[in-house]
């Protein structure tokens, strides 16, 4: 009886059935976030505890979603989730695609002469052990919510052409809860993060819907990114505007990163169409 009235959320839109495990989730979640951030007085615990409680609750409420609602008892396979050789080798692969791609967009500041580099600090080595470890443990989690359990949600409802871009747009749009003065002033990532969320969602595609090649594409942009600026590696000289090199010193968010971003999607693009075709 209890499966027959869960099963009937499954003919719900696909925006309404994400807003209910959304809401689901703020409601167990907050009873063990609300004593972290009361008793826990270092802000970086407060923020690794409720992260990880979020992370675990959501895991095991898109299993328990996906078996009572969509009667699919492998979820986290169906997202992509899949431990193969594969799996591995394009999550490697992409790992270096994100690097090359923030180190081409600064190599191509420097050589206009809009940054220049510093002096490689002391503690570099650790900066990049710890980026990696944020970086994968970052897109693991968003990669899984995004390209995971919304893009099955999505492509349960709507077509391919309609769910990938839509997946784009929830992607950015939830990275953007923010401030109305802060979304003034930092506008132009909104469409970066568009850019990159349709990236990510042609790499699930080149993949065969293994999350492997989406987690190492963000995860390598996440990480070079950080070691750049964790590690002070770089200084603007002021001779550009911000738009072009990019909003906060994020060279993904100005003009430079979106027509890279544009450059590298058209590929992964006809690369994901190509699949389609000879499938």
């Amino acid at each position: 009886m209890r499966h027959s009235v869960l099963q009937r959320l499954s003919r719900w839109p696909a925006l309404a059935r994400i807003l209910a495990v959304m809401l689901i989730l703020a409601a167990v979640w907050l009873p063990f976030a609300i004593p972290i951030y009361a008793y826990v007085s270092d802000p970086d615990w407060v923020s690794i505890l409720s992260m990880l409680v979020l992370y675990a609750e959501f895991v095991a409420i898109v299993r328990l979603w996906g078996r009572w609602v969509h009667n699919e008892p492998r979820s986290l396979q169906r997202y992509g989730v899949v431990w193969t050789r594969a799996n591995a080798i394009e999550l490697g692969r992409n790992l270096g695609l994100g690097w090359a791609i923030v180190i081409f967009a600064f190599s191509l500041q420097t050589l206009c002469g809009w940054v220049t580099w510093q002096t490689l600090p002391s503690t570099l080595g650790r900066i990049v052990i710890e980026g990696g470890a944020i970086a994968i443990a970052v897109a693991s989690a968003e990669e899984l919510v995004f390209r995971g359990w919304i893009w099955d949600e999505l492509h349960r409802d709507y077509r391919k052409a309609i769910a990938l871009p839509l997946n784009a747009i929830i992607f950015a749009v939830l990275h953007y809860l923010r401030p109305l003065d802060l979304i003034r002033s930092t506008w132009p990532q909104f469409f970066g993060l568009v850019l990159l969320g349709l990236l990510l969602g042609w790499t699930k595609r080149i993949g065969r819907d293994r999350l492997g090649g989406s987690i190492g594409l963000h995860g390598g942009l996440v990480w070079a990114y950080y070691v750049v600026t964790v590690g002070q590696l770089l200084d603007y000289t002021g001779t550009a505007p911000e738009w072009i090199t990019g909003i906060g010193g994020n060279p993904l968010a100005g003009a430079i990163g979106l027509v890279l971003l544009t450059g590298v999607g058209v590929v992964l693009a006809q690369q994901a169409r190509s699949l389609r075709d000879t499938a």
